[in-house]
């Protein structure tokens, strides 16, 4: 850009790739007497320089992003004390259930009553529809409203539903507790569609870490699960500041010290173990299709056999109970964590892996509430510690393979389910929990956990199908 005024010009132009920048320094001979302007400067535009405007433009575009950031960074932090501190009186909660059942195992007996009133919370509130976690999947991609009401009733009916001996886990309703939360507080704040998104995938990521201590797979699982092949990058620094902030919350009040499972046989790469990797991924793949299938027929089953949803929550229970005294203890009910640490420590159980997946369709699909992920955890390593052994891989080693790998196939998230391993086993051997992720993961079809959920890419060519799955 030139200035003209009259006085001798000196201009220096320097190339870029925004192209020719000029600089014009005007010198005057006689000093500032010889100067002889008439009116201000008068600018005018050179090939190939670069505007003053959009000097500008992009200063500002800078001063955005780093407020952007500010505004995550306050967000994020918030919705992880806030989710933090529900989730660890969630925790205590689930904790709370769980020892009474075990002190008082007369408790289980209530497994029909406790259906029933699950059922009629949720008619009284006007949540007797209510989706569960598919609904937070569409908050997320399709900014569809959720309900502040869905936090304490998943609460209350969930910490109800381990009480009486309902097979159910606590992860998945932490992905409503927390998504609710965070929508609610998104609200409050005046946020609009898209940063709404941001504040309800944050919510999950929060929940997630603060329940199970795991921040970079909460984190990641939360921008994966909703639409498979398409994360929302935008989403990362909140859900990692969110997740991280909940896990100190957790910490602070003794939760997650230790890290996560002991496993301490692991096998290093070579050939032998890359195959027999290999063959278990394929056969956890399959494990996670019957899960998958099995927890989408029970509930239809029911409302087939049983239209009324009290009295197919009654019939739910007093099924599981039965069951319940027909295996003589109290193995299967609840989330399992303490069966899961005894698999890993040497016991086998063969028909382990079976009847939690029973327990667990007959509990939810009666409609009973919990969250699905512990018992596809469970479920695996119940397989691997079975099945494992029969292909030469160490027993504890391979129930931590049976439960990462069930987990991907069951919720089509392979990179999470890495990270998961990495989170609870450690980095040993790392490449074949991969391999065994992703081999389950390429061959689980397009099955999944959750209906609402969305897969992009084929699994098998880079080709877009944009399907839900099954």
């Amino acid at each position: 850009m030139e200035f003209f005024t009259g006085a001798e010009i000196f201009r220096v132009q320097f190339s870029g790739k925004c192209g020719t920048l000029g600089i014009i320094i005007p010198t005057f001979p006689r000093g500032l007497a010889g100067f002889r302007g008439g009116g201000p400067p008068r600018p005018r535009q050179e090939r190939g320089g670069c505007c003053v405007p959009q000097l500008y433009e992009r200063m500002r575009e800078h001063v955005i992003e780093g407020l952007t950031f500010i505004k995550w960074l306050l967000y994020s932090c918030l919705i992880g004390v806030i989710v933090g501190l529900v989730a660890v009186a969630f925790h205590e909660g689930i904790n709370w259930a769980s020892q009474t059942r075990g002190g008082h195992p007369w408790v289980i007996f209530l497994l029909p009553l406790g259906g029933m009133a699950i059922v009629l919370l949720y008619r009284v509130c006007g949540m007797e529809k209510d989706r569960g976690t598919n609904l937070v999947l569409v908050a997320v991609r399709d900014a569809e409203r959720l309900k502040l009401r869905t936090a304490p009733l998943i609460f209350l009916s969930t910490i109800l539903t381990h009480l009486v001996g309902g097979s159910a886990g606590r992860e998945g309703a932490a992905l409503q507790l927390g998504g609710s939360l965070a929508a609610f507080t998104g609200k409050r704040l005046h946020l609009d569609d898209q940063d709404e998104r941001i504040m309800v995938m944050s919510g999950m990521a929060a929940a997630f870490a603060a329940l199970f201590g795991t921040p970079l797979t909460a984190s990641l699982f939360a921008m994966e699960v909703v639409t498979v092949g398409r994360m929302y990058y935008a989403a990362l620094v909140p859900c990692l500041l969110s997740s991280s902030t909940a896990l100190l919350v957790a910490q602070t009040f003794g939760l997650h010290l230790d890290g996560g499972y002991p496993v301490h046989d692991a096998v290093g790469i070579s050939p032998l173990p890359l195959v027999q990797v290999a063959v278990l991924g394929v056969l956890c793949a399959l494990v996670s299709i019957l899960f998958c299938v099995t927890m989408h027929t029970a509930p239809k089953l029911y409302a087939k056999c049983l239209p009324n949803p009290v009295v197919r929550a009654a019939v739910g229970g007093a099924l599981v109970l039965g069951l319940t005294l027909l295996a003589g203890e109290q193995t299967y009910n609840g989330a399992g964590d303490p069966v899961i640490r005894r698999l890993l420590a040497g016991e086998t159980i063969p028909e382990a892996f079976a009847l939690k997946l029973l327990f667990t369709a007959l509990t939810l699909g009666a409609g009973f509430r919990g969250g699905e992920i512990v018992p596809v955890l469970f479920t695996g390593c119940a397989f691997g510690t079975w099945v494992g052994p029969l292909l030469g891989l160490p027993h504890g080693f391979s129930g931590a393979l049976g439960m990462a790998a069930v987990f991907c196939g069951a919720t089509n998230c392979p990179l999470s389910s890495i990270l998961l391993a990495y989170e609870l086993f450690g980095g040993t051997s790392l490449p074949l929990y991969a391999l065994c992720c992703g081999v389950s993961y390429m061959l689980s079809g397009y099955y999944g956990l959750y209906s609402e959920q969305k897969i992009i890419y084929s699994k098998f060519k880079p080709q877009w199908i944009d399907k839900k799955a099954k």
